[in-house]
């Protein structure tokens, strides 16, 4: 804000000049009551009767309003207060015997306490008191939906759920072959039992129905493919369900039972961890119905708290619990008794406090009659996630089983398992691949939460099996990352005693990356670890396994090594997917190292002084893959780089990153995807400059301009330079307005005073060209308001411009008033006339001896014309124009019972006097008296900003040289709608 210094020209007594008599009598025959023009409209329109309308430009002192406008310190002591401080807040409470519906406070706050609003307006009541004294009934759906959230969190949110691994386990395990499904549903015929038939006989009959299972009907279903084999596995849980709630219970198991039956099914072996997760998913639905019944049944007349014991559980509900126990008892093969019996193990807390306990053992030890050693596994597997589930703390379960697991590898060389795998043609690597799902899953419940020694036993453990690859594996996979990190040369003379043909060892390789990835090994150690790594992974064959591996241990490299280092990886990398194009299966992967170089490389001039980058980056040939991997790299750059840059390094290749983004802009492309584009280019641009080298800055933007003509947001960056050549060919005329606009105010900060002329002559020409509609985001709206935006930011503008000696006093002012006047504007629209009220202040403010604001070095009116009164004549009649067509308007509207838009336009102008005028001169005192009357004359005004209008006045009014305002606010009275 510059020092101003405010007079007053004696020959600025007309800044609104006068207009004629029948104007001012046909605005008064229009708003008086009932058309008649009684002198009391007459003595309350005197002044716009037979004077002529002077508005004298009041004295603008701006530092001193500034001051004003700045709120007053106000001393605070602190004492015991501190804005964070708690209220303090008096509990009032209802008097006893009060009438229903009424209340009265029997005690009330002390003086010092401040009052709490929410209290009072409460009455003393909390509401969330009163919420919880309903006692809403919770239905057992919701509290058994509450009870296992709340069991599930039992083993903490570090531990990976099974859920999480459900669908990489489908997707990994798959298969092309055929397959099927053999169930023996048994007769559907019931037996209905005899009157009077003693219990036993109901259990008699029941357990007849589940021999049934096996001599009944045979239903086949053959030659399915993998995603029909899902279908109808889907079918049988909806089956169960259904059945379930139809109170078929005996049908429920059946389908359970034959369910089961199917995991010892390995004739497509491939496809056996799929099956797994299907089945046991029926088995999980099983055992959570079997469970919410009988825990419902506990749950009457009152819920079961959460740590029940078996004291509270009633006899009814203990006595059907153990019925579903006898009859799964009663199941005669060994693995579907096993597995409906895991998935009801939770069950046993309603018999025995410690049935869980002794349970699983029991389990443990059947499953070493399976005989298939994959069977076996996944059977483990099971039962240790239900044991997780149910009873996290039973170490010694898992313990046991995952040794049981050990014992069974030898079975894997045996012959059985042999021919097997030659029946189907499946080799030993892939089959022992199909044990990773099972082992990883009881390692990670064994290593959860375990002490560090531990990972040191089952190293010795996989040593004294001869460094059991597969065993190995699971290992790394399942301790936590820290742990394996501070043993990796440990592990790596491990991985390298393990034999080759069993387990690859890229993948041992590769599971050792992961741990790295996210724990750091000892910093002497770092560069053995990676040479070691490295000479396996080099040697592997297949471009797949290659990249695979390749890409976990590129996060290592980036993280611990420098650029050489890395640039050495992606010349391996290069050398390996080149040949045959093997890079075309393996995108996601190699973009997985991209983004992995972009989350530790941020020094773009690094990175591009790699040799092996831009290299790397031509592998990308598919458009869709090539443009997403050039905009990561983008979206990095703006986030990352702080400093412009004219290093030629990252021009050039930022420049061909962004032609590939804007080369892959067609016909088809989305309006939100070149608006994407465009912002990141546009990043990049402005991230660009050579200081003072005006020459290199225009030279970068010609060839800016040249290569991304197809995104105009960026012709619209890089205009700047050029802008008569390229503000034309924008097709969207906001954006040409805009442009010419800003464009002028530039040249005018640069003293560049007929280029800005130039410019904003420019813009006012192209006014017309403005269409009444215009689409915004897919919709098409009225581009009035946008008109009216761009229209008061030029008469801004103006006000530092100076004249050109050429074209006469206020040329470009009067050229803009003049295409606002030929403008074909929406019917029953006041945007003219409001553009005419936003002109007064500026002729109010060009009447200043000092301008509120200017330009360095730029000379603009006050400083031409000095207060010549020639020009503040101009201005005078250029303001008498202004008020002639304001008023014309306001008769029109009067006259076409607008009565609405009428009040708003005369409160408009009241704030343009208000603000601007005078209220000294009496003419111009009464003449805003009279526009507030107008303005409220039909009640539309709205009252909350007429009380705020009048405080300000008064505010005013106090201060010394406005004290006249004490009059006029005295007769500005508020009026209502009648």
């Amino acid at each position: 804000m510059v020092n101003v210094r405010v007079r007053t020209y004696p020959g600025l007594q007309q800044v609104l000049i006068s207009f004629s008599h029948k104007h001012i009598m046909s605005l008064l025959l229009i708003h008086s009551p009932d058309g008649e023009s009684n002198s009391a409209s007459l003595h309350k329109c005197l002044c716009l009767l037979f004077f002529r309308v002077i508005l004298r430009s009041r004295g603008r002192n701006y530092d001193t309003e500034l001051q004003r406008c700045r709120p007053e310190a106000a001393p605070v002591e602190f004492g015991d207060y501190h804005p964070l401080k708690p209220i303090m807040v008096t509990d009032t409470k209802t008097r006893r015997g009060a009438r229903k519906g009424s209340t009265s406070s029997s005690s009330s706050s002390s003086s010092s306490a401040p009052a709490d609003p929410l209290s009072s307006m409460l009455d003393g009541t909390d509401p969330l008191s009163m919420f919880a004294s309903e006692a809403p009934t919770i239905s057992h759906s919701d509290l058994g939906r509450k009870r296992r959230e709340k069991e599930e969190e039992a083993v903490g949110q570090d531990f990976e759920p099974w859920s999480s691994k459900r669908g990489e386990i489908l997707a990994r395990f798959t298969t092309t072959e055929k397959l099927s499904i053999n169930l023996f549903m048994g007769s559907d015929k019931g037996k209905a039992p005899s009157p009077g038939s003693a219990v036993s006989e109901k259990v008699r009959t029941r357990l007849e129905e589940l021999d049934d299972l096996e001599e009944g009907s045979q239903r086949e279903l053959l030659n399915l493919s993998q995603q029909d084999y899902a279908n109808r596995i889907e079918e049988l849980n909806q089956s169960l369900k259904e059945a379930w709630a139809s109170d078929q219970k005996v049908k429920a198991l059946k389908i359970v039972i034959q369910c089961s039956k199917l995991l010892s099914d390995t004739s497509v072996i491939q496809f056996y961890p799929s099956k797994f997760v299907l089945i046991t998913d029926i088995l999980d639905t099983f055992g959570r119905l079997v469970y919410d019944r009988i825990w419902t049944m506990c749950s009457d007349p009152r819920p079961l708290p959460e740590s029940f014991t078996v004291d509270d559980v009633n006899d009814t509900a203990k006595e059907t619990c153990l019925n579903w126990f006898f009859k799964i008892a009663s199941i005669r093969e060994l693995l579907p008794r096993l597995y409906v019996e895991a998935a009801i193990l939770k069950c046993n807390r309603f018999l025995n406090k410690s049935g869980i306990q002794e349970t699983l053992p029991r389990l443990t030890a059947m499953i070493r009659g399976i005989g298939d050693p994959l069977v076996a596994a996944y059977t483990r597997a099971y039962l240790c996630r239900v044991g997780m589930e149910v009873a996290p703390q039973l170490k010694d379960s898992l313990n046991r089983n995952f040794f049981d697991l050990l014992g069974t590898f030898r079975q894997i060389s045996g012959e059985s398992v042999q021919n097997q795998l030659v029946q189907q043609r499946v080799e030993v690597p892939e089959y022992l691949t199909l044990y990773s799902p099972a082992i990883n899953w009881i390692l990670q419940c064994i290593a959860y939460r375990a002490p560090e020694p531990l990972l040191t036993e089952m190293m010795e453990r996989c040593k004294k099996l001869g460094n059991n690859a597969l065993l190995l594996n699971s290992v790394m996979r399942a301790f936590r990352p820290e742990f394996v990190a501070a043993r990796a040369t440990d592990f790596i003379g491990m991985i390298k005693d393990c034999d080759e043909a069993g387990f690859p060892k890229h993948l041992l390789f590769g599971s050792l990356g992961r741990s790295l990835a996210c724990a750091d090994p000892p910093e002497s150690e770092r560069l053995t670890i990676l040479n070691e790594a490295w000479k396996v992974v080099t040697k592997v064959r297949s471009p797949q396994d290659y990249i695979n591996c390749a890409e976990i241990w590129m996060e290592f490299t980036c993280r611990h090594f420098t650029k050489r280092e890395v640039n050495t990886i992606l010349a391996d990398i290069i050398k390996h997917m080149t040949p045959d194009r093997a890079f075309e299966d393996a995108y996601p992967q190699l973009q997985s190292v991209i983004r992995k170089i972009l989350t530790y490389l941020h020094d773009f001039s690094v990175l591009f002084a790699m040799e092996r980058f831009l290299p790397f980056l031509d592998m990308f040939q598919k458009d869709s893959v090539r443009v997403e991997v050039c905009r990561s790299i983008m979206e990095v750059f703006i986030k990352h780089q702080v400093e412009h840059t004219r290093d030629p390094v990252i021009l050039n290749a930022m420049l061909h990153i962004c032609k590939t983004m804007h080369d892959s802009v067609n016909a088809l492309t989305l309006e939100d995807e070149k608006r994407s584009l465009a912002l990141l280019i546009i990043g990049f641009i402005r991230m660009v400059s050579f200081g003072r080298d005006f020459e290199q800055q225009l030279s970068f933007c010609v060839e800016a301009r040249a290569t991304f003509c197809n995104l105009e947001p960026v012709l619209v960056q890089v205009s700047q330079p050029h802008p008569f050549i390229t503000i034309p060919s924008l097709s969207s005329i906001f954006s040409r307005l805009s442009l010419y606009l800003l464009s002028g105010q530039v040249a005018l900060a640069n003293q560049c005073l007929s280029q800005a002329d130039a410019f904003l002559k420019a813009a006012v020409s192209i006014l017309p060209e403005v269409p009444r509609s215009i689409s915004v985001e897919g919709k098409l709206r009225s581009s009035e308001s946008f008109l009216l935006d761009f229209i008061n930011n030029f008469l801004a503008t103006l006000l530092v411009v100076p004249d050109h000696p050429e074209h006469g006093v206020l040329y470009l002012v009067r050229g803009l008033l003049n295409m606002v006047q030929d403008y074909t504007w929406e019917d029953n629209s006041d945007a003219k006339v409001r553009v005419y009220v936003s002109a007064l202040p500026l002729l109010a403010a060009m009447s200043q001896e000092t301008y509120l604001y200017s330009i360095p070095k730029v000379d603009s009116n006050e400083t031409l014309y000095g207060g010549d009164p020639k020009f503040l004549s101009e201005i005078n009649k250029l303001s008498e124009t202004l008020i002639g067509q304001i008023l014309d308007h306001l008769k029109t509207l009067g006259r076409d019972e607008s009565t609405r838009r009428q009040g708003a336009l005369a409160f408009s102008l009241f704030g343009v006097l208000l603000a601007h005028g005078d209220l000294r001169n009496n003419k111009l005192s009464q003449l805003a008296i009279n526009l507030w009357n107008l303005s409220h004359k039909h009640g539309y005004c709205e009252t909350r900003v007429s009380v705020r209008t009048l405080e300000y006045i008064k505010h005013q009014a106090l201060q010394p040289d406005m004290s006249h305002l004490t009059d006029t606010v005295q007769r500005l009275a508020l009026q209502s709608r009648t």
